[in-house]
């Protein structure tokens, strides 16, 4: 990443926002455009925290998930569902996890037609140390105290159902 900047860009965007359409839109734009330069730093960041271990947050998220089902595989497209992406994004991480020895495809019991992504023993133990790496950087949040963290989720829920996100 680049080094920081001198002035904040997303202050002097709102500025000129409030210039040409006064506070009120200026205020969501100033709030979503953090949220989107935010999500930029804690990506790279925790990709970065990840490089060690051969993984991207996605591919992170994808070992973990399977890392909590009971039998440690799924069907791909259950993965998509849950990991809330594209099946093409499932297939293609679960490609590069295969690659890395991470996750094997296993033929569904049942089904003929699905395929599972199936961690590895070597998967498993990846995931682990990665998420004692992760835990202890607190997911790249350490700048926010543990109570403005639990506000920041609660704040950014209530935007998520308001989009129906989830139901439950």
């Amino acid at each position: 990443m680049p080094g920081p900047l001198r002035d904040d860009p997303i202050a002097e965007a709102r500025r000129h926002w409030t210039t040409r359409w006064g506070p009120e839109p200026a205020r969501p734009m100033a709030a979503v455009t953090s949220i989107m330069r935010v999500q930029q730093i804690l990506l790279a960041r925790l990709n970065d925290a990840l490089r060690a271990h051969g993984l991207t947050f996605p591919r992170y998220e994808a070992l973990m998930l399977l890392s909590f089902t009971r039998d440690g595989a799924l069907p791909l497209g259950k993965i998509g569902e849950r990991l809330q992406v594209h099946r093409t994004s499932v297939t293609n991480i679960v490609d590069k996890l295969e690659q890395d020895g991470l996750v094997r495809r296993v033929p569904h019991e049942s089904d003929r037609r699905a395929t599972l992504a199936a961690l590895t023993d070597e998967g498993r133990r990846v995931a682990g140390a990665a998420t004692l790496e992760l835990n202890a950087a607190a997911f790249s949040l350490g700048a926010l105290p543990p109570e403005d963290q639990e506000q920041l989720t609660a704040l950014l829920e209530a935007v998520r159902r308001a989009e129906g996100d989830f139901v439950g």
